[in-house]
């Protein structure tokens, strides 16, 4: 089987302000809410998914709700997380949203021949809108006030800062089957571009080697993980043999409902996750009503009483 990536699957990050991250990534970023759930580990948790208006794999990006302190940003981390738009027309329509919602807007400039544009969330999650028609387009979301033309369409290129290089190469290339593509210079660095397959921003990892910077310390505003995505239950059993032949030491496959999973950590410390396309977010819930109950999985679902009882209200 020639193991091949598809692209991002998903990223999960950490909010301790679970009402307010709804407010921003659903009323100003336009995002769906199509999962509200809780961490399956730490049941106390919200596990909030914001995504496309189908939910569809690649396009969300996911919350733990932990009472954390703000991360202490280092090397070790995912810096920066990217979201597709596809017009560089949309670029002055966020510029005035998110300014008017209290953002700080960095200003547009091109970044390895695309125009980006660099923000951040309330709590200090580093963003950035890049113009990208190559991936594919999200499902768009008939009843936001955002116009379908401005909407964002899925994640685009995701970014890591690491101390050294040799050690995350190897395993983006060997183990993870990436092609590592190009450089280019940002800001001063070297930023490594590793691609998982034909596509746009969506198959990149940028990779900055900044040894000058201290370890990541975790915390809110900061990245728990990033999914990458595999098409089903063989591809992943394929994967879970593939990390055991390299000696990564990984979760084995872990069940979580919408879709199966499996996660290892990469010698700079960062965790990935590699999951299925499916079953989807429709598995519990219709479509038309995704995310706004608490769903549960069914392993869960005799405890719901004590799950509910547990859980600030969101609005």
């Amino acid at each position: 089987m020639d193991l091949k990536l598809l692209g991002f699957h998903h990223l999960t990050a950490i909010t301790a302000d679970a009402a307010g991250n709804l407010r921003f990534y659903r009323d100003v970023m336009g995002l769906r809410l199509v999962k509200k759930t809780v961490n399956q580990d730490d049941t106390s948790a919200y596990h909030l998914f914001y995504a496309d208006e189908k939910g569809s794999a690649g396009t969300d990006i996911t919350f733990f709700d932990w009472p954390a302190a703000p991360e202490k940003r280092g090397s070790g981390s995912v810096s920066r997380t990217g979201f597709r738009i596809l017009n560089a027309e949309s670029i002055p329509f966020w510029q005035e949203r998110l300014s008017g919602a209290g953002v700080l807007v960095a200003e547009p400039r091109e970044v390895d021949g695309r125009t980006v544009m660099d923000f951040e969330d309330p709590e200090g999650q580093r963003l950035r809108l890049v113009v990208d028609s190559e991936g594919p387009n999200g499902a768009a979301r008939p009843t936001s006030d955002i116009p379908v033309e401005h909407q964002i369409h899925g994640l685009g290129s995701i970014s890591l800062s690491v101390a050294e290089l040799a050690p995350t190469e190897a395993v983006l290339t060997r183990v993870m089957n990436m092609g590592k593509v190009r450089n280019y210079e940002d800001d001063g660095r070297t930023i490594h571009v590793f691609v998982m397959s034909s596509g746009g921003s969506e198959t990149e990892l940028h990779v900055a080697v900044e040894p000058e910077l201290p370890t990541v310390r975790p915390g809110r505003g900061g990245v728990h993980h990033v999914a990458f995505r595999t098409s089903d239950q063989a591809n992943l059993t394929a994967w879970t043999e593939r990390l055991r032949e390299y000696r990564v030491p990984s979760s084995g496959e872990v069940e979580r409902f919408y879709f199966r999973s499996l996660y290892f950590r990469i010698p700079a410390g960062i965790l990935f996750e590699i999951a299925t396309d499916g079953p989807g977010f429709e598995a519990d819930e219709p479509l038309e009503t995704m995310g706004e109950s608490l769903a549960l999985p069914p392993f869960l679902e005799p405890r719901r009483a004590e799950i509910e009882a547990g859980l600030k209200p969101l609005e």
